[in-house]
């Protein structure tokens, strides 16, 4: 039995959510269907990341089990299958038959899109936001969320995790044209923390929070203090990183 890896990249907007929800359309369910159709079995595929409705992957990864020898035009044949709104963009074997895309993860890294001018090319591919926006007080609370690492008022409702401590490595904003992006990297994330964390950050910058308030929700470890009003489409899981030599890249001709 050997380990294999999916590299994966889907528009959130065509799914209800990357992990499996009964027989609804979800980035999971395809992925099993998909496997399942190709090695005439079932085959359960594991996520690294659960993304909720709306938000995209550039690349989210799932490992799988199988004795089967994967076909020479395997990713072609995944791709042929999935639903437009997939793809796989590279396929890999794990060194150890026990490596788990989720739990062996080092980090994660997310992006949040947001633009003012409206665009009819960003729908759904990015938050429209026509507010004025002080930046330099964006800077301010980006900067602040490092120093924390109890998320606890960032995480939602009936989320079962045993702890909600998070290790920030980047919290910062940049303009990119006329976007404005939030790029969030840690160990972990909590169920729908980038997005509590971008939309209460931008009631500070639009004057509505302060920056002391900022500070006071995140200490209060509530997430009824939180906001979490803003749209999955504009946020994009970017990146997981492994540890080297976890991971074998396996080229197909």
């Amino acid at each position: 039995m050997a380990r294999y890896f999916l590299e994966v990249m889907y528009d959130g907007t065509a799914f209800h959510g990357s992990q499996l929800q009964g027989e609804l359309p979800t980035v999971q369910l395809a992925i099993n269907n998909t496997l399942s159709t190709l090695f005439k079995t079932k085959i359960e595929s594991f996520g690294a990341s659960r993304t909720d409705e709306g938000v995209h992957a550039l690349a989210n990864y799932y490992h799988f089990d199988t004795e089967q020898e994967l076909h020479k035009d395997f990713p072609y044949k995944m791709n042929a299958i999935l639903p437009r709104g997939i793809a796989v963009e590279n396929v890999y074997k794990a060194a150890d038959d026990n490596f788990n895309a989720r739990f062996d993860a080092i980090s994660r890294k997310y992006r949040y899109r947001i633009y003012a001018k409206k665009d009819p090319f960003l729908f759904e591919r990015a938050l429209f936001y026509p507010f004025r926006l002080q930046t330099d007080l964006l800077r301010q609370t980006a900067e602040i969320i490092k120093e924390y690492n109890d998320f606890e008022s960032f995480c939602k409702r009936n989320s079962q995790v045993r702890t909600y401590k998070c290790n920030i490595m980047t919290s910062q904003w940049e303009q990119r044209g006329e976007e404005l992006h939030y790029i969030v990297e840690a160990n972990r994330f909590l169920r729908g923390m980038v997005r509590g964390l971008v939309a209460t950050q931008l009631r500070v910058a639009r004057g509505q929070c302060s920056i002391e308030n900022f500070r006071d929700i995140i200490d209060a470890k509530d997430c009824t203090k939180a906001y979490f009003n803003v749209a999955g489409h504009g946020l994009y899981l970017e990146q997981i990183a492994y540890p080297s030599g976890a991971l074998e890249l396996l080229k197909f001709k």
